[in-house]
């Protein structure tokens, strides 16, 4: 490698507005502040909601869903 010609890596702390603290390494020099980290973030958390917007989730297993063998289809309109 060739020397004076790569940044210094430096070690740093990165904040989380949810509170979560953690450190890494970066050619940043100060502390890092973040929105949202993997702490908080829905899709790591496990709480993320699907957003049905417009009946769409609805309207796809409508159409391509398990379908029924017929004979189960008449049963259960015969049975209605």
């Amino acid at each position: 490698m060739k020397q004076g010609i790569h940044p210094e890596y430096n070690e740093i702390k990165v904040h989380c507005a949810c509170g979560h603290e953690f450190t890494t390494r970066s050619t940043r020099k100060e502390d890092l502040h973040v929105e949202i980290c993997s702490e908080c973030h829905p899709f790591f958390t496990g709480k993320q909601k699907l957003v049905d917007t417009a009946g769409r989730v609805d309207r796809f297993n409508k159409r391509y869903g398990k379908k029924q063998p017929e004979a189960q289809q008449t049963e259960t309109a015969a049975g209605q």
